[in-house]
């Protein structure tokens, strides 16, 4: 999928952390470099529209560059990044303490770098007469207090799109109740697609350039502006995801995203994270987002 991203790219954070990643090369031969090569890479799935892109770019600007995504949740692919099954991930948090140490304990120190903001954006079926939503009501949606039978649908409940919604909503488990977790993000959409009351949440970057398996669907739904009253600076104001909004911090439901590098060497994965940080990872679709925005506006 080449699909333009709502993303803040903090480069410059990520070129400095490389910096302390200049590791001596282990004795083992590789056949990757920074611009050739195979190297494995796990994404939590969430956001594959926006690593899809990336590598995308990378490839056509590196033809000898075999990179490999492996798409998981989130839970899954944290767990191949502590067994070594792959040395570098696509996360949408930062490692913890204990994490980190047992990357520690078996030799593959690592370089964490933020490089994007991701939007979560909430969704409704075209029919609906709703144009914005407070946080405070989708918390109470979340927790079960809303006084609707409205649905809330979301992806598989072992997401980072469902952490970030537990952790929103402070609570461990979801009630039974209107709160049901789906399998995936395109599901989410053709859900509400058919669903005129249903209320979905899923990342911005499934709702631009859709594949041809869901775009009819993509038609039939449209995003909320948001409004968060506990903002400090514009507690009276919706906003929806864009360039502009992220950057800001105005959007309120949005997260960051990680590069996770256990390399520990110059090769594919160091590569494609400097691409990634650098202008030539993200400024071919910068321009591209902001003149599809309105598309998905109502």
């Amino acid at each position: 999928m080449k699909s333009s991203v709502i993303i803040v790219i903090l480069g410059m954070a990520v070129l400095a952390s490389l910096e302390a990643c200049n590791q001596k090369q282990q004795a083992k031969n590789y056949n990757d470099t920074y611009n050739s090569g195979n190297l494995q890479f796990v994404s939590d799935e969430s956001f594959s529209p926006i690593v899809d892109q990336e590598v995308y770019i990378f490839k056509n600007d590196n033809p000898q560059a075999e990179p490999q995504v492996i798409y998981r949740c989130e839970n899954s692919a944290v767990n191949m990044l502590l067994s070594d099954s792959v040395r570098f991930a696509f996360l949408s948090r930062d490692l913890t303490t204990a994490e980190m140490s047992i990357l520690a304990q078996h030799n593959l120190p690592a370089t964490v770098s933020k490089f994007a903001e991701d939007a979560v954006s909430i969704i409704v079926n075209q029919a609906s007469a709703d144009t914005g939503i407070t946080v405070s009501e989708i918390k109470k949606m979340l927790l079960g207090q809303a006084k609707t039978d409205r649905s809330i649908v979301f992806d598989n409940p072992n997401s980072s799109l469902v952490r970030y919604l537990k952790e929103l909503a402070g609570v461990n488990n979801f009630p039974r109740k209107n709160v049901y977790a789906l399998k995936t993000n395109k599901e989410v959409i053709k859900y509400v697609s058919q669903h005129p009351e249903a209320i979905g949440i899923t990342g911005f970057t499934w709702l631009d350039d859709p594949d041809a398996d869901y775009a009819d669907a993509v038609k039939k739904v449209k995003m909320l502006a948001v409004r968060d009253e506990n903002s400090k600076t514009a507690p009276n104001e919706y906003f929806r995801p864009s360039q502009s909004t992220l950057a800001l911090k105005q959007y309120p439901l949005q997260r960051s995203l990680y590069m996770v590098n256990c390399t520990g060497r110059k090769g594919l994965g160091t590569g494609l994270e400097l691409f990634i940080a650098g202008d030539k990872g993200w400024l071919n679709y910068i321009n591209s987002t902001q003149q599809k925005l309105t598309r998905n506006q109502v």
